[in-house]
């Protein structure tokens, strides 16, 4: 039998998602709210973003949710981490999740209430339904992938049988798929390391060199794995694809939009400007104020995304935030 998916979100992930799963033929629906956006990928089957990319003549684009999750026995969601509960939402209203299996690709925290995509997913549909959630993450720009260059992600879910049926949906010999089960930490690593990104954006703008760009990942990284420790994830799942995997392809990459929205603001954009000239959405943006309510929740230093919230959202010049971080006193390396 058909497999038959609906991808929720028509950016330049869930395109090349699409793209993915329409080559293993199965049959897929992408869905998006933006009514002008579905219009000229009717009619070009280019979406520009990732480049090169053609959508497959059967590729079926919706702007009607209903008919788009109609038929469907998965649904993956790849907007952004601020509307997915609102698709959620969406969901319920049209006959509820069933027997889906619901794969996230979301990466954020939601702001003041400081869920995961997994936790807005549980307090819309009930904790039973995690059963049915997985959440794809890993070091995989889009821009790549659509190439079926080589990448290597992980599918986590509380249920193994879960996280398995999402690897084998998506799983390539270009496109490898690991399975675990530690979503929380899976799903911060994926939020945290693109307000990290920022700030290697920024080290770029500022001309600043590789000892600088590498210093700043490792002390990324501990800055994200202290926040999973005080909520409880594993240690190894940060250090894993994605946790260091997906910080240092965020952090280093063209493709970044994080990174290229710290370069900007490092050249002198205010955030407005620099959000408008990346022309998408920059994730990591939103998440640096939720990672800044996080760390005064917790009680745990988290510096560098303090450096990136202040820049972001109180008007902090990159230089004076640049100096605060530079000039912290000097202590034992620990994470």
């Amino acid at each position: 039998m058909t497999n038959r998916v609906a991808v929720l979100g028509a950016g330049a992930w869930g395109l090349t998602l699409a793209d993915l799963l329409c080559s293993k033929g199965m049959s897929v629906a992408v869905w998006d709210c933006d009514s002008t956006k579905i219009a000229r990928l009717r009619e070009t089957r280019e979406p520009g973003k990732p480049p090169g990319l053609r959508l497959a003549p059967d590729l079926r684009l919706e702007t009607d949710l209903s008919a788009a999750i109609a038929a469907a026995s998965t649904i993956v969601c790849v907007v952004p981490s601020f509307a997915v509960r609102d698709v959620c939402a969406s969901i319920t209203d049209r006959g509820g999740l069933k027997a889906r299996l619901f794969i996230s690709c979301s990466k954020g925290i939601t702001e003041d209430t400081l869920l995961l995509p997994s936790q807005v997913f549980a307090s819309e549909f009930g904790d039973e339904a995690l059963d049915q959630y997985a959440a794809l993450s890993g070091p995989s720009h889009a821009e790549e992938v659509c190439r079926r260059i080589p990448t290597t992600v992980v599918s986590s879910s509380r249920s193994a049988e879960t996280a398995a049926a999402a690897r084998d949906l998506f799983l390539l010999p270009e496109f490898r798929v690991y399975t675990q089960a530690d979503t929380l930490g899976v799903e911060l690593g994926a939020a945290l390391k693109n307000v990290i990104a920022i700030a290697a954006g920024v080290c770029d703008g500022l001309g600043f060199g590789d000892n600088t760009k590498a210093a700043l990942i490792t002390r990324g990284l501990a800055e994200i794995a202290r926040a999973g420790a005080a909520m409880g994830a594993q240690p190894q799942t940060l250090a894993g694809l994605a946790g260091l995997g997906d910080l240092v392809v965020t952090a280093t990459s063209r493709h970044s939009r994080n990174r290229q929205f710290g370069e900007l603001l490092a050249r002198g954009r205010t955030p407005a400007a620099a959000l408008a000239e990346v022309g998408a959405v920059v994730e990591g943006y939103r998440t640096s104020r939720s990672a800044h309510q996080l760390a005064n929740r917790l009680g745990i230093e988290m510096p560098l995304s303090e450096a990136v919230y202040r820049v972001c959202h109180e008007g902090m010049s990159v230089r004076d935030a640049t100096d605060l971080l530079l000039s912290r006193d000097p202590k034992p390396e620990v994470y």
